[in-house]
């Protein structure tokens, strides 16, 4: 009998780390699988654009959790900023613009 893969997002592939939470929790995966490609999309992005492994690790258990409690997309989130189907929005640049002079 073999498993059903695990659908990733539109621009990312899904994560070891990530595919590993949602293969071991049953309510999680039923929500990540009723999401939209780039809803998962977004998920994964926010989950491998952290620094550290102890905020990536913070990510992954956020996904699961509030992925159970309803939640579709990451919160406070300015969206996935590899996708090149569409222009970054003016609101997205400016936080990248501003993210840039703080790093200075």
């Amino acid at each position: 009998m073999s498993k059903k893969p695990i659908s990733a997002g539109v621009v990312h592939s899904l994560p070891s780390d990530l595919r590993k939470a949602l293969a071991s929790d049953a309510k999680a995966l039923e929500a990540w699988e009723s999401i939209t490609p780039l809803a998962r999309n977004e998920w994964i992005c926010w989950t491998i654009s952290v620094k550290t492994p102890e905020t990536r690790k913070n990510h992954v258990g956020r996904v699961i959790s509030e992925l159970k409690e309803g939640m579709r997309r990451p919160c406070c989130w300015i969206g996935c900023i590899h996708r090149t189907d569409k222009p970054v929005s003016r609101s997205v640049q400016w936080v990248i613009n501003k993210r840039k002079k703080v790093k200075k």
